[in-house]
């Protein structure tokens, strides 16, 4: 199974890299047993704040918008 030193057949061990292969699948299905993964409950309070964020900082923006272009028209 090793190869030589030959350039042709240069000295690899095709046995340890299919061990590591398994040993890194094994090993990644062990840490994705380990996760825990949100509630709908969990996703649905997520959605809700991000979007009562998203939707105070646009109108906070839309509001000095409206400020700034009222102050600009009235000193040109």
């Amino acid at each position: 199974m090793v190869g030589g030193s030959n350039p042709s057949c240069p000295a690899t061990n095709k046995v340890e890299f299919m061990e590591k292969l398994i040993g890194y699948i094994k090993n990644s299905r062990a840490e994705l047993g380990k996760v825990i993964f949100p509630t709908k409950d969990q996703i649905r309070n997520a959605f809700i704040s991000v979007f009562v964020v998203v939707t105070v900082i646009s109108l906070f923006l839309a509001l000095i918008d409206v400020v700034m272009s009222f102050a600009l028209s009235n000193l040109i």
